[in-house]
C-alpha cells in the first residue's frame, strides 16, 4: 500500500482501545503498538513526519500493512501487546534479549579442591551448588568465599605445585593461604574448602554461628592458634558486610532502574536490592531513544516480563510514560501492591545516581571512552536540556591586540576529548578594528559556508551537536540569527568568565544558567574554554609577531608584501635576515640587488 491508502485505512479505525501490528511487504511483523483511541494513534504515522524521530520515519518507510485487534480496555491492549511482543520480537520495537541462564558454584575434586563459576553442570565428578539466576551473585559469592577462606584462585595446579614456589601477590597480602609455598597443609587446605562450601550453602549468618562456637570451643581447649584462624574468618565476613552496607537501602526489597541516552546507543541499568542488600545487577544496550518517558515504559514492562519476582518498590530516575498503568499492570503480574519512587533526597537518591553512573560507564566502554567524561557530557546534556550527550562540541573564541590583528580559533571535541585533527584558526577580514561580536557573526557564517560549500571529506562537513562561545549573551544573540538564516539547527550557548578568567555560568538567548555546582559538566566546561582561548591567542601572537616583522620589512623601498613573504619564508626570521651582507640576502628568489641593499642598509644603517 502507499502512505495515503494506509492513512485512509487508518482514519476508518475506531476510536477504542488495542493493538496495531505493522507489516513490511514480505507480510513480516515489523512493530506491534498499543493504543487509547486506535484511529488517532495509528493514523499520526502516515501523514506530516515533522513531529517523528528517524526511527519511526524508517519504521514508516517499511509498512505496506497492518493489522489490528480490538481491546475492550487500555490496559487488555497492555497485555496483548505485551505477549505479542515476546511471540514476535518486531525489529522496530524496543526490544531486550533475555540472555540469563542459571549459573553454578562448582567444587572441584582432588587432594586440593578448587571453588570456582561454573555455566552448566558437567559430568565431571565436582560438586555443584545451585542453581542460582544472578550471574552478579555467584560472581559476588565466589570472590567472598575465596577472600574468607583464604583459597587460591590462581592457575597453579595442586597438588602438582604444592610447595614448589614462593607465595605471589596475594599470598604476601595474607589473601591466599599459599599452598604453592607449603604454608598450609593439605588437611588444612580440605578443612577451609569444607568450611567454605558450607559457607556458600548456609549463608554468612549460620557460618558466623557455626565459627563463633568452634572458636570458643577450641579456646576451652587451650588451641589458641586454631581459634585465631576461626576468629580472623568471622572478622572477615564482618568486614564484608560492613562494606555492602555501603551499597544498601532500608527496605526489604527494591529494584532501581537508569536508562543514560547516548548518541548511538542508549544503556537500561537495573540494581536489585533484597534484606537491603545488592544482589544483582543487570544492562542492555540498546539503540538511541527518542523518547525517555516512553521507552522507560517500555523497557521496565519488558524487564519484568521476564523476570518473576516484582519488588513493592521501584526507584527509577525520570518520567514514566502512563505510570499509573504501567503499575497496574505489574501489580496484577505480582498479585500485591507496589509503587513507583522517584527519588529527590537521601540514600535513594545516592543509590539512584549510583545505578546512572554504572549505566555511562558501560555506555562509556561501549563507545571507548571513559565513564567521567561521559557522565560529564550526560550532566551538561541535562543542564542545557538537550535531548542527547553531545557527540561533537564546537568552541570559538576571538584575539586581538587592541582590534590589531584580530582572529578567532575553533576547537573540537569529540565525546568529551579535544580533536585537534579538527581545529581551525580564522583571520577576520569584514572589518579593521575591535568588535568582537561581529567578528564571533563573521566566523561562524564562514565556518557553515564551508559546511555547504566544501567536498566529502572536510571536517567542516560534521555538524556538531552543541556550540560553545566565549562570551556572554550578546555573542549567542549574535550568531542566533546567523545560523538560523543558514538554515543550522544547532544549539547555541556562550561561556560566561569572572573577574579571574574562570568559567562562571553558561549564557543562552534568555539568560544565564549556573554550572558551579555541576561538577562534572563544569570541568569539562571549563577545559573547553581554557583550550579555545588558548589556540585562539596562540594563533593571535604568532600572527602579531608575523606582522610586526612584516611591518618593519614593508617599510623598506622597493619592499612590497609579496617580497616580505618570500625573505620570511626563505630565512625564516627578521634576526637572520638583520645577519646578513647584502649578497647573501640577494640569495632569496624574488630580491634583487637594489632590494638586497636596500634591506641590508636599512638594518645597519646606524
Amino acid at each position: 500500500m502507499t502512505e495515503k491508502e494506509l492513512r485512509k485505512k487508518a482514519m476508518a479505525l475506531p476510536q477504542q482501545p488495542g493493538v496495531y501490528i505493522m507489516k513490511n511487504k514480505d507480510k513480516k511483523i515489523i512493530y506491534i503498538g498499543k493504543a487509547k483511541k486506535l484511529k488517532n494513534r495509528v493514523s499520526s504515522y502516515f501523514g506530516s513526519h515533522s513531529n517523528h524521530s528517524l526511527k519511526v520515519i524508517r519504521m514508516v518507510e517499511n509498512v505496506d500493512d497492518f493489522d489490528y485487534i480490538l481491546v475492550d480496555t487500555e490496559f487488555e491492549a497492555l497485555v496483548l501487546e505485551c505477549s505479542l511482543i515476546k511471540q514476535h520480537m518486531p525489529k522496530y520495537n524496543i526490544l531486550l534479549k533475555d540472555d540469563k541462564g542459571y549459573k553454578y558454584i562448582k567444587i572441584t575434586k582432588g587432594e586440593f579442591p578448587r571453588i570456582s563459576e561454573a555455566k552448566r553442570i558437567d559430568d565431571d565428578g565436582a560438586v555443584y551448588v545451585g542453581p542460582y539466576i544472578s550471574n552478579f551473585s555467584v560472581k559476588q559469592a565466589v570472590d567472598e568465599t575465596l577472600k574468607i577462606f583464604k583459597l587460591p584462585r590462581c592457575g597453579k595446579q595442586f597438588p602438582r605445585d604444592y610447595g614448589k614456589s614462593r607465595p605471589c601477590l596475594n599470598g604476601f597480602m595474607g589473601l591466599c593461604s599459599a599452598p604453592c609455598a607449603g604454608k598450609i597443609s593439605q588437611e588444612e587446605y580440605i578443612n577451609s574448602v569444607n568450611d567454605a562450601v558450607a559457607f556458600l550453602k548456609g549463608g554468612s549468618q549460620a557460618a558466623v554461628r557455626d565459627m563463633t562456637r568452634q572458636m570458643n570451643e577450641l579456646s576451652e581447649n587451650l588451641q589458641f592458634e586454631e581459634a585465631a584462624k576461626l576468629r580472623d574468618r568471622i572478622r572477615a565476613i564482618k568486614n564484608l558486610e560492613e562494606k555492602q552496607k555501603v551499597v544498601s537501602i532500608n527496605v526489604p526489597e527494591e529494584d532501581v532502574f537508569a536508562l543514560v541516552n547516548g548518541k548511538k546507543k542508549a544503556c537500561f541499568e537495573v540494581l536489585r536490592f533484597e534484606h537491603g542488600r545488592l544482589t544483582d545487577s543487570e544492562f542492555w544496550l540498546v539503540d538511541s531513544i527518542d523518547d525517555l518517558p516512553s521507552a522507560r515504559f517500555d523497557l521496565i514492562q519488558q524487564y519484568y516480563s521476564m523476570r518473576s519476582r516484582i519488588p513493592s518498590r521501584i526507584a527509577v530516575d525520570g518520567d514514566i510514560e502512563d505510570e499509573e498503568l504501567l503499575l497496574r499492570f505489574l501489580e496484577s503480574k505480582r498479585g500485591k501492591k507496589t509503587e513507583f519512587i522517584h527519588p529527590q533526597k537521601g540514600e535513594h537518591l545516592a543509590i539512584v545516581k549510583l545505578c546512572i553512573q554504572n549505566a555511562n560507564e558501560r555506555l562509556a566502554q561501549s563507545e571507548g571512552r571513559l565513564g567521567r567524561e561521559f557522565a560529564a557530557l550526560e550532566e551538561l546534556a541535562v543542564l542545557l536540556g538537550l535531548p542527547k550527550p553531545p557527540e561533537y562540541i564546537e568552541s570559538y573564541d576571538i584575539s586581538h591586540t587592541f582590534g590589531a590583528d584580530n582572529v578567532a580559533g575553533m576547537v573540537v571535541f569529540h565525546n568529551g576529548r579535544p580533536l585537534k585533527s579538527s581545529y581551525k584558526r580564522f583571520s577576520i577580514k569584514g572589518f579593521e578594528g575591535q568588535n568582537d561580536v561581529g567578528s564571533m557573526s563573521e566566523v561562524l557564517t564562514r565556518r557553515f559556508n564551508h559546511y555547504y560549500n566544501d567536498e566529502d571529506g572536510s571536517s567542516f562537513k560534521i555538524l556538531p551537536d552543541l556550540i560553545l562561545l566565549d562570551g556572554g549573551q550578546p555573542q549567542v544573540n549574535a550568531v542566533l540569527p546567523v545560523i538560523r538564516e543558514m538554515g543550522i539547527s544547532v544549539p547555541v550557548f556562550g561561556m560566561v568568565k569572572d573577574s579571574k578568567h574562570r568559567t562562571r555560568a553558561i549564557a543562552f538567548d534568555g539568560g544565564e544558567i549556573e554550572i558551579n555546582s555541576h561538577r562534572s559538566a563544569f570541568t569539562l566546561v571549563s577545559t573547553i574554554q581554557e583550550e579555545v582561548h588558548r589556540f585562539a591567542i596562540t594563533y593571535h601572537h604568532k600572527k602579531h609577531k608575523k606582522n610586526s616583522f612584516s611591518s618593519g620589512l614593508l617599510s623598506i623601498e622597493g619592499i612590497g608584501e609579496s617580497k616580505a613573504k618570500a625573505l620570511l619564508k626563505h630565512f625564516k626570521t627578521i634576526s637572520k635576515i638583520k645577519e646578513l651582507s647584502a649578497d647573501e640576502i640577494e640569495k632569496c628568489p624574488g630580491i634583487s640587488k637594489k632590494n638586497a641593499e636596500s634591506i641590508y642598509n636599512f638594518y645597519h644603517k646606524m
